[in-house]
């Protein structure tokens, strides 16, 4: 019995399988760095930025997805689709800095299951970027943002499919609930602080009035 043709086919295809998979790390590795990159510039409000390391981060995907075309058990082994997770968590958070509207899948470029997995983290995104604008007084705008995150978690609930179809978006979109209950919870109380501010305000001016 001669196995050895077997064998050197086996190792040929292995060895395919090994370079495709050493490409594809680094590239998502890459991708994955530039989109938390390009997240912390959002809240910062460089955007010229934020969008140069988004596009970054589509490079590095792009290269990794090239090297498994031929590989799809690399191509979905995980890593990968975390870096189009992130990539989307970058884009979806940078429309909600800028009150732009929120991209769809096609035009982020990456699958159905990694988009909403990085819609349920930017909700947290977004509760980062509310926090910062009650810091700055703009109680308005906080209470548009969390009406847009409050969207898309009406969105994410509706995806009732399994684990292994979602990226177990379940777990993520508990995740995102409890943060906007949360968020709901810090606005509320902005709210009354604001409300209280106007008050003293008025009762201080009728107060200088009644002086004079």
């Amino acid at each position: 019995m001669d196995l050895q043709p077997l064998s050197s086919d086996l190792h040929a295809r292995f060895d395919a399988k090994t370079v495709a998979r050493e490409q594809a790390l680094p590239a998502a590795r890459g991708a994955i760095r530039a989109s938390a990159n390009a997240i912390r510039a959002a809240h910062r409000g460089e955007m010229d930025l934020a969008r140069e390391l988004i596009a970054q981060a589509r490079s590095s995907l792009d290269d990794g997805m090239r090297g498994v075309d031929a590989h799809p058990d690399v191509r979905y082994a995980g890593y990968l689709r975390d870096a189009e997770k992130e990539l989307a968590e970058a884009h979806l958070t940078l429309a909600l800095v800028r009150n732009d509207d929120l991209p769809p899948p096609d035009a982020v470029g990456v699958g159905d299951a990694p988009y909403l997995n990085g819609m349920a983290e930017a909700i947290g995104e977004g509760r980062r970027h509310v926090l910062d604008l009650l810091r700055h007084g703009d109680v308005d705008r906080a209470e548009q943002v969390l009406a847009s995150l409050e969207e898309m978690y009406g969105l994410l609930v509706t995806m009732d499919y399994p684990d292994a179809i979602t990226m177990n978006l379940r777990r993520s979109t508990d995740v995102a609930r409890s943060l906007i209950e949360k968020t709901r919870g810090d606005l509320s109380i902005a709210f009354v602080q604001r409300d209280l501010h106007a008050a003293l305000d008025r009762h201080a001016a009728e107060m200088r009035g009644q002086s004079g």
